[in-house]
């Protein structure tokens, strides 16, 4: 059982870091899939793989040509029908047809040309993956349209552009409709995903791992009052029921978790939130006796291929109409409007994800505990990594990735990775979102950059660091260009704004320092972050898209901070810890506004001998000693007796500048 830290971190607590009894039991008990350390390549992206898509192009091609499906156009998201970023091995549709597997994009097939649009994370990586057959296009550039501007501005006009309404959301797919009807074009929602047909019998089938019971110990709150939460959002708007779509909005409006997506602790599933009850969609196998005595009276159980007839069945028995509507968050897809009504929905921000984005106090406890526990195996690894190159063996990419993995699965209450490790090197760290093959990747070396992005997944609470390392001696670009993404980093971690600022407005904190050398880098600062959920959460965030100047930031939320530079194929730097945003004091409050700011959680040291010191403001200087003043009196306590080389290397590491 974990004890409160004191607030000094003085002496040691009387905690242990390793394995508890209790996730261990719930670990063996899951999917080995999700639990995992032991196969990266079963866990995400491959970074450099090419595939000939010659023949799957063929195959849908004609397709589209047969009269039941008839399109000039297909487009094939990445997205599955819950909008999962990251979705399971059957519903990679658009890296099956493209052999791009990035996690952002979105493949446009036409009769004769085939085009990827990705940002500016995946551009290096998708330019390796794409054959001969694909056109790259690279979202964010001058003059490089969207998909939905291309499809509507760049085509011939007067044809037919063929969707799956499971994976467009509904707004996106209406202003599409809106676009297409201006040049005589239609957009035409197929029954059946031709992908799927050319896929075949090499389409995996979806998982159906057993799920279970977050207690309310790490959760912080009982599922049946976050129900009363829910259902108070609906009275506001005179609605009848509200329907859930996303798996991590599923997971934590009924404190359950699963393993059916790599990474991810949820499962597949729908919730239908009514006045009086409650109904889950989820395949019954998936289900014991613990988890059917969780749910109780409150929640009835249904088929997970029950759920798009249960919502005609509302609309035609009148349950739901126009003046008593159901709320749909902003991510459902079209085929849910299509079952109910357009006129029988109120389309809005997701009452669930506003709620779940706002971490209550047992939530953030459980992250600041999970990241001094993550601190000790980032210390472990990155001391184990450089006393190996030190004493010239040969670490590689996904080697490195496999220890660090290894340190982590022997932490309390540790159930997983949260994502694929970016373990790169050299010219692969300025692939944003690169991640070692284990029979093609590079050896970790002293000459070059290291920069090794990772994290865990924990009963309370979920990790994402990225570190940079240089082992050798750096040049002075890359120690440049490193104390600006520190200062940028630095400049976020103490940022004090209003309440009701985005992060949107405040993104530019962490850039203004590059800006200075005239850089820059093609990504958020910042992300969302789940509570032993998706390591990446909205509806919150820190970056330019404009998306995220609809959401303020609030005491509560989890975001990450992290600012990079890449140089195209020499290196790449990024700097990332988890923050939490709480209320600050400050002097006065002008207008009687509240201020903000952020608590870092993430504990590990960054490396000062790649920082040029010249550059540092006094503040930034003392920034940095302070927090390698708090990493080691909170991860030194761990290390000692059990590992006095990582305990030697942290003291090193966080020696003051």
């Amino acid at each position: 059982m974990w004890y409160r830290w004191s607030s000094t971190f003085s002496c040691r607590a009387h905690v242990y870091p390793y394995r508890h009894h209790l996730a261990s039991t719930l670990r063996d008990s899951i999917s080995t899939k999700f639990r995992s350390t032991s196969s990266i390549t079963d866990m995400g992206a491959i970074g450099r793989q090419t595939i000939n898509t010659t023949q799957r192009l063929k195959g849908l091609r004609e397709l589209m040509r047969k009269p039941e499906f008839d399109v000039k156009v297909f487009v094939v998201p990445s997205e599955d029908e819950h909008f999962s970023e990251y979705p399971a091995e059957a519903d990679k549709r658009r890296g099956f047809i493209s052999g791009f597997n990035g996690s952002a994009g979105c493949a446009v097939v036409t009769l004769k040309d085939a085009f990827l649009f990705t940002d500016g994370r995946y551009f290096l990586q998708a330019e390796q993956q794409l054959d001969k057959n694909w056109t790259l296009m690279k979202q964010g550039l001058p003059d490089v349209p969207t998909w939905q501007e291309f499809l509507s501005k760049h085509l011939e006009e007067g044809i037919r552009v063929g969707i799956d309404p499971t994976l467009i959301v509904a707004n996106e797919a209406e202003s599409l409709r809106k676009s297409l009807r201006t040049r005589d074009s239609e957009l035409v929602t197929l029954t059946q995903n031709p992908v799927d047909i050319v896929w075949g019998t090499e389409r995996p089938q979806r998982p159906k791992n057993k799920v279970f019971v977050l207690a309310t110990e790490y959760a912080g709150e009982q599922f049946s009052t976050k129900l009363k939460r829910i259902r108070g959002e609906m009275a506001k708007k005179n609605a009848a029921a509200t329907v859930v779509t996303l798996l991590d909005e599923v997971a934590w409006l009924l404190n359950l978790r699963g393993s059916d997506i790599d990474f991810n602790p949820v499962f597949f599933a729908y919730a239908i939130v009514m006045r009086d009850f409650a109904v889950l969609f989820v395949d019954k196998s998936q289900l014991d006796d613990s988890v059917k005595t969780h749910l109780g009276q409150e929640v009835s159980i249904r088929p997970y291929e029950d759920f798009l007839s249960y919502l005609r069945s509302l609309a035609t028995d009148s349950l739901v109409k126009k003046d008593e509507p159901v709320l749909l968050g902003d991510k459902t897809n079209l085929a849910v409007v299509e079952a109910l009504g357009e006129e029988n929905v109120i389309i809005m921000p997701s009452p669930v994800a506003a709620l779940k984005a706002i971490k209550n106090p047992i939530e953030i406890e459980g992250f600041r505990r999970c990241h001094i526990r993550d601190g000790v195996a980032l210390a472990r690894y990155f001391a184990w990594l450089e006393q190996r190159l030190n004493s010239g063996e040969k670490v590689d990419e996904y080697q490195g990735a496999e220890q660090l993995a290894k340190f982590r699965s022997e932490l309390d209450n540790f159930m997983g990775l949260s994502f694929t490790a970016i373990s790169s090197v050299g010219p692969n760290a300025a692939i944003i979102h690169y991640s070692p093959d284990p029979n093609d990747c590079t050896m970790i070396t002293k000459d070059e950059i290291y920069l090794c992005d990772s994290g865990g997944q924990y009963l309370d609470g979920t990790t994402d660091v990225t570190r940079t390392w240089h082992f050798g001696l750096p040049s002075d670009d890359e120690k440049r260009a490193f104390t600006r993404v520190l200062q940028g980093h630095i400049a976020m971690d103490a940022a004090i704004f209003p309440t009701g600022t985005t992060g949107y407005i405040v993104d530019s904190f962490a850039r203004r320092p590059l800006w200075e050398d005239g850089l820059d880098y093609r990504h958020g600062t910042g992300h969302g972050v789940g509570h032993f959920l998706n390591v990446h959460e909205g509806p919150q965030g820190i970056g330019t898209r404009i998306a995220y100047n609809s959401t303020a930031l609030k005491p509560g939320m989890t975001v990450s901070n992290e600012p990079g530079y890449y140089a195209d194929g020499k290196w790449g730097i990024r700097i990332e810890n988890v923050v939490v945003v709480r209320e600050v004091s400050t002097p006065y409050n002008f207008g009687g506004v509240k201020y903000l700011g952020f608590e870092h959680v993430t504990v590990c040291p960054i490396q000062t001998t790649l920082v040029d010191l010249s550059l540092l403001t006094t503040n930034e200087r003392a920034w940095l000693n302070n927090y390698h003043r708090e990493v080691f009196l909170k991860v030194a306590p761990y290390l000692e007796g059990s590992d006095e080389v990582a305990l030697e290397w942290l003291r090193r590491r966080c020696a003051p500048v």
